[in-house]
């Protein structure tokens, strides 16, 4: 029997098999609101279950697995308290995960369940599982679009600084941020840029939230929100087009779309700048890697899309009228991909 990969990077066989147990651990603690009843302080098991209509002996022994894990506290018998770690958990507090948690053990979980689907037809697993594309799901379920719209804020809010000190905006004049949510990384942008200006373009959907938030955080001055969707056209006059974790959701045709409506609303002195996870030419044992190669399966099952190598985006670029420019790595796991107009 071949012994493991050495590296110190990579988990047990057994624990990479077993990974779904935790993952849906910390879903129902997410779902049910554990963190959020725990921040007044400790509570037994008891209390609970009794405010959260559950069995006690069921939420008993999550409880145990929430210990374990460093989620909760066990203060001995049934009382539990929440730990600084897992009340990143409770909804609504800066840098919170709730939403990333229950988008992943619901949605993304039930989907990956799917991937064997993929493996045979190539097809995305998402509509296999579902019936529906995965945009079309959450237009027809307000929770889960909810849902998606909190965690990719909180992920878009955590790479924000990374991505501002990887690149100079000083001299963009006005960014388009395309597709850019609830706006986290534009506010990050013009809150260390005073000089730039920035517009939003979202759906109808998420640009409510955005309007919000970017009035909230002092910028509606100098950020606005139009609407629209990027397969049709994107705001023209921009000095620098942002697509920060759109194109990965698609595939090259679908992609090409929103990179041909990018190059036809910019000027021949105007830059595009994709934020995407850029892929190895060469897989091998690390965390990295891992990262890597999951979110490209995770495209396959919810999206259809794909992450991609530099050489795949450069011909990506390339048909949408760009020449590639440099790739610089963040202090995350993200790429600033840097393209200009031919």
């Amino acid at each position: 029997m071949s012994p493991e990969p050495a590296s110190s990077e990579v988990p047990s066989l057994r624990s990479l098999i077993t990974g779904y147990e935790t993952s849906q651990v910390i879903y129902l603690a997410a779902r049910l609101g554990v963190a959020d009843h725990l921040a007044a302080g400790p509570r037994t098991a008891e209390e609970l279950a009794e405010t959260l209509r559950l069995d006690t002996g069921a939420l008993h022994r999550l409880l145990h697995a929430l210990a374990a894990l460093g989620l909760v506290s066990h203060l001995g018998g049934s009382r539990y308290a929440i730990t600084e770690w897992g009340a990143r958990l409770r909804d609504g507090v800066p840098g919170s995960l709730r939403a990333v948690a229950i988008l992943s053990g619901d949605r993304s979980y039930r989907a990956w369940g799917g991937l064997l689907h993929s493996m045979m037809t190539g097809e995305t697993a998402f509509r296999s599982v579902f019936g529906t594309g995965t945009f079309e799901y959450m237009a027809a379920h307000p929770e889960i679009a909810g849902f998606y719209n909190e965690a990719m804020g909180a992920s878009a809010a955590e790479r924000s600084a990374a991505v501002v000190a990887a690149y100079d905006f000083s001299r963009a004049g006005t960014v388009v941020d395309v597709g850019g949510g609830h706006g986290a990384l534009l506010i990050a942008i013009l809150s260390a840029h005073p000089a730039v200006r920035g517009i939003l373009f979202e759906r109808e959907s998420a640009a409510v939230g955005a309007r919000a938030r970017i009035e909230a955080a002092g910028f509606g001055g100098r950020g606005t929100v139009e609407v629209g969707d990027f397969f049709r056209s994107v705001p023209s006059g921009g000095g620098l087009y942002l697509l920060s974790h759109i194109i990965h959701n698609w595939d090259d045709q679908r992609s090409g779309h929103i990179l041909a409506n990018c190059r036809a609303a910019m000027s021949r002195q105007a830059k595009l700048l994709i934020l995407e996870q850029v892929l190895p030419e060469r897989f091998e044992p690390s965390r990295a890697a891992v990262q890597a190669a999951m979110a490209d399966l995770h495209m396959l099952a919810i999206t259809g899309g794909q992450e991609r190598t530099a050489a795949e985006y450069g011909r990506l670029l390339g048909a949408a009228g760009f020449t590639l420019g440099a790739v610089a790595a963040t202090a995350g796991a993200e790429s600033l991909i840097e393209a200009v107009p031919i």
